[in-house]
């Protein structure tokens, strides 16, 4: 015998709609969202760019280049990228994060390599070695099963609405 359950309308926790905003106070919300989004972006960019001058700069003064310093420019460089790509695009692709995380990782490697164990060398290897497979994956799976292009996807607004 099935129990039918009574529920007051004001017991429910949860809608069986999601909240929608409308109007004035979804497009306010959403410009204030991507404002939020702008100024983060703003000064994820400006740090990036004072840490690369600070490498520079401190390279210039010590004469000397080394290949970890080389990698940092490369992180910073890669950050600027990814910056960059979400401006443009609206959408920030993972396999971004998981390149600076691999040339991270090896930069770690390099320069630490004289006081790591060798578990620990290995670890970072293996840990490597598993980003890059994932980053194979990602790329294997986008190529052979592409999302549609309009699912769910966020455009970059453009100032002729009113």
């Amino acid at each position: 015998m099935k129990v039918k359950e009574q529920f007051d309308k004001n017991e429910v926790i949860r809608p069986d709609k999601p909240m929608r905003f409308t109007g004035l106070a979804e497009r306010t919300l959403k410009k204030g969202i991507h404002f939020l989004e702008f100024i983060g972006l703003f000064i994820i960019t400006i740090a990036t760019m004072f840490a690369g001058y600070d490498a520079v700069i401190t390279m210039y003064e010590s004469r000397v280049v080394h290949l970890g310093d080389l990698l940092l420019l490369f992180l910073y460089l890669e950050v600027l990228a990814m910056v960059a790509i979400y401006i443009d695009s609206g959408k920030l692709p993972v396999r971004l994060p998981m390149y600076i995380a691999i040339v991270a990782l090896a930069r770690y490697l390099i320069l630490e390599m004289k006081d790591l164990t060798e578990w620990q060398m290995i670890a970072v290897a293996v840990t490597i070695t598993l980003i890059t497979l994932s980053t194979l994956v990602l790329r294997y799976g986008t190529m052979k099963y592409p999302y549609p292009e309009n699912q769910n996807r966020r455009k970059p607004e453009h100032n002729n609405q009113k």
